[in-house]
């Protein structure tokens, strides 16, 4: 026997292990994709209903948007830093299991027919924390495990797995809503549709527990402090070109938070839609997003993302102001729909755009988390000042003169919301430069997928940085010695 024969079978026996792993773990992530699916469809898009239902101010509706989202960014920066110095898979299967218990809690909450919404503003806060703590994280693991050939393929598999169980747990939970309400017992409906969304992720910390992690941090290395992790990422926003996006972007969402605690009042109150109605709106936008994506992306890439964001924040200063013309529910269905087409073309090529103006050698990932972060400051400063216009609406209502007397008081707080993203677009706009287009993978290879859904802007598009370095190094290395 060669001395090479046992270094031959003992790499096959490393290949073989590798892709029983591999084949594992990929396996057991399309089955996390559908039961985290069942979370987010059900938390991320009835809290709002579940407030209302409690009978919330609309000061607390404004903070109920506001603490959760500027929390739960701020948790992306410590997570950057909590990943150098802890092993990232236990943490991510950790922080689902607790995110688990806290809707768990939120179900308690409905079960128990309490009307605190502090309460619910608290385990919202929770709530966002875990599921900002887990983000970065599990961008860098798959990242790490997904085959560069098969990412396409597996994300887009992925991706049409979230939302059509998200689909279909938005719609159910609008007919359980809607029944339990029938029978006058919507707390039943609460409390059952946020255990569902608490087994849902129960089941996906199982399946992520039940995933491989090829890299593990080493024991005895030395690991940055917070400090020193987020220190790089601030300085960023000393470039012109980033600084002025990011005000732009987080500008538009703060006035889009102006607004959007607000519709679900203004339909399930005022409008006196079902719940199943209200689900359909929503659903709608959020159907019309995923259609329009790859269209959105082949015209990025063949006209630029500059002049995408134009368009697409041209029509975003309108979508509220629509809202005032008519209450009738297909009317309002077509509005949902211009907003699902406007928003998928706005959200992909602004996460385009960041991608092409980073600093090169800068984590991708790291690097939204700042942009996320200024942008959730601004989220909380735009959903408070909603708060605090819905409250003074009625007041505002009455001093207008008979002949421009809106048809609800919160119409002004839409039109507000309007006139301050029109200010941002017309800001932004001629500040906005082509950057230098990057060799990027399409569309789902970078990998955009479909995460959540936000009751910001919808569709939340998240993003895994594309590792070819360690590679393309190696391959560059292996050029030059049979050069030599």
């Amino acid at each position: 026997m060669s001395a090479t024969e046992p270094k031959q079978s003992s790499s096959r026996n490393q290949g073989r292990r590798r892709k029983e792993w591999l084949r594992k773990t990929l396996k057991s992530s399309q089955k996390e994709a559908v039961a985290s699916a069942t979370m987010t469809a059900s938390s991320d898009n009835f809290l709002n209903a579940f407030a209302i239902h409690l009978q919330a101010t609309s000061t607390q509706m404004g903070l109920l948007t506001a603490i959760p989202q500027f929390v739960g960014a701020l948790m992306q920066l410590i997570s950057v830093w909590l990943g150098s110095v802890l092993p990232r898979r236990p943490l991510v299967y950790s922080v689902a299991g607790v995110q688990a218990l806290v809707v768990a809690l939120i179900a308690l909450l409905a079960l128990s027919q309490s009307t605190n919404v502090f309460w619910l503003i608290t385990l919202a806060v929770l709530y966002h924390a875990c599921q900002n703590l887990i983000q970065p994280q599990w961008r860098a693991w798959m990242g790490s495990i997904v085959p560069e050939r098969r990412r396409g393929v597996f994300f887009a598999g992925r991706t049409k797995l979230t939302m059509i169980a998200s689909l279909g747990i938005f719609l159910g939970g609008g007919a359980l809503l809607s029944v339990s309400a029938s029978i006058e017992a919507v707390w039943l409906g609460f409390t059952l549709l946020f255990l569902i969304a608490s087994a849902g992720r129960g089941f996906s910390s199982f399946y992520l527990h039940q995933m491989h992690d090829p890299d593990v941090n080493e024991a005895g290395t030395l690991k940055p402090g917070l400090k020193e992790t987020i220190a790089p990422l601030i300085s960023s926003l000393k470039e012109p070109t980033f600084r002025n996006y990011t005000i732009f972007v987080a500008g538009m969402q703060g006035m889009v938070a102006i607004s959007a605690p607000f519709f679900a009042v203004y339909m399930l109150n005022e409008l006196k839609f079902s719940y199943f109605q209200f689900s359909l709106n929503a659903v709608v936008s959020i159907a019309t997003q995923f259609l329009t994506l790859g269209l959105w992306g082949r015209i990025s890439d063949q006209y630029g993302n500059r002049l995408v964001m134009t368009i697409t924040s041209a029509i975003l200063p309108s979508l509220p102001v629509l809202w005032l013309f008519s209450p009738n529910e297909y009317y309002l269905l077509l509005v949902q729909a211009i907003s699902g087409f406007a928003w998928s073309g706005f959200s992909l090529s602004t996460a385009n755009y960041l991608y092409d103006i980073r600093p090169h050698k800068t984590h991708f990932a790291a690097y939204a988390a700042v942009q996320s972060s200024l942008g959730a400051t601004a989220i909380f400063i735009g959903a408070l000042l909603g708060g605090f216009v819905a409250a003074k609406a009625p007041t505002m209502a009455v001093m207008l003169p008979e002949s421009i007397q809106p048809a609800s008081a919160l119409f002004i707080v839409f039109f507000l919301s309007g006139a301050m993203r029109a200010g941002i677009t017309l800001w932004f706009i001629p500040r906005a430069v082509e950057p230098r287009i990057r060799k990027r993978p399409a569309v789902l290879q970078i990998v955009f997928r479909v995460s959540r859904f936000n009751p910001i802007s919808g569709i939340v598009l998240d993003w895994l940085t594309v590792t070819r370095k360690r590679r393309a190094k190696k391959k560059e290395e292996d050029k030059h010695s049979s050069q030599k």
